[in-house]
């Protein structure tokens, strides 16, 4: 049996926060992240190590706000599915009317709490060896430092517009998504 080098053999799993992501990558590239081809991200994040998984949280939108929309997004959903190893993990989307105004305001929610359970609960595991969190949440440091009390490493993928010094400094490593986000767009028809 041949020997794997250490980089074919170092478990990776990719969890990407969907609501930070897609805000950002819009804010930064006035794109929305239907554009990206998920499946090249993954495997740029990923180098030459193995992927035993990748897992994207969001919430879907509320279907009688624009149903148009709604089922844009469900394709994307779909689309992300297929991808050999991806997993959507939907939350909740909760309708909020603040006082003083008529038009609602949408936030998703527990998809931070999601995300943060199965990134310490599968370094419980031994699922892995590196997480690769592709968010700029400053809310995920005690769970970066759980895993890495855990022996894993972590390592943070961001966007500029959205990324917090704290957490990067608290990851082994980090890598800026705005450096290589036009090498991963889908090839138009």
């Amino acid at each position: 049996m041949p020997e794997l080098s250490k980089g074919e053999s170092e478990r990776v799993m990719i969890f990407i926060d969907g609501s930070n992501f897609y805000h950002s990558f819009k804010e930064s590239f006035d794109m929305h992240d239907n554009v990206i081809d998920f499946q090249k991200l993954v495997n740029m994040l990923k180098g030459d190590k193995l992927l035993v998984g990748a897992y994207y949280y969001n919430a879907p939108l509320d279907r009688g706000h624009n149903e148009k929309i709604y089922w844009k997004q469900q394709r994307f959903f779909a689309e992300l599915r297929k991808i050999p190893g991806f997993n959507v993990i939907l939350c909740t989307m909760r309708k909020m009317i603040k006082p003083g105004r008529n038009k609602p305001e949408y936030m998703v929610k527990g998809d931070d709490i999601h995300l943060a359970t199965d990134m310490v609960s599968l370094a419980y595991e031994n699922a892995y060896d590196t997480a690769i969190l592709v968010s700029g949440d400053g809310d995920f440091v005690p769970t970066i430092k759980r895993v890495q009390k855990l022996g894993k490493t972590v390592k943070n993928a961001y966007f500029r517009v959205s990324s917090s010094s704290y957490l990067k400094k608290v990851c082994n490593s980090s890598v800026c998504i705005d450096d290589f986000i036009m090498e991963v767009l889908k090839k138009k028809d």
